[in-house]
């Protein structure tokens, strides 16, 4: 479907998305409790948490990498 070029980018905006759908989903929830428009609150917290979590992790992820790399005993 896509060119191999795209892998990171599109992990970055899958990864991103399911991050901020469950996080935004727990903070939602543990500030706000249940309530009848839960859902739509919810979902609207998501579209901002995922507006800002896809280019955080284009950022972090290099730096991520480089940290996990030094942490990593090899051979």
């Amino acid at each position: 479907m896509f060119p191999a070029k795209f892998q990171a980018l599109i992990f970055a905006f899958i990864m991103s998305g399911f991050m901020a759908f469950l996080m935004s989903g727990i903070l939602t929830l543990l500030n706000l409790g249940w309530f009848s428009g839960f859902v739509l609150t919810w979902l609207k917290a998501y579209l901002v948490a995922h507006a800002c979590a896809f280019p955080l992790v284009l950022i972090f992820a290099p730096l991520s990498r480089k940290i996990t790399a030094r942490l990593i005993k090899t051979g």
